[in-house]
């Protein structure tokens, strides 16, 4: 048989939803991206002694 003339197997997304798949995709690094940021800043806003502390 030819593949070509085959309906593709499982859900196929339409234009606008691939769309709003990417753009949340790309919300969501962005906000895990801020988050990284905002963890490093904050440790370096601390200081190096956040490293050395009593066990």
């Amino acid at each position: 048989m030819d593949d070509k003339q085959q309906p593709p197997d499982g859900i196929v997304l339409t234009e606008a939803q691939q769309k709003s798949r990417r753009q949340r995709s790309i919300a969501i690094a962005l906000a895990l991206g801020v988050l990284v940021i905002l963890f490093f800043a904050v440790t370096m806003v601390k200081g190096p002694a956040v490293l050395v502390r009593p066990m």
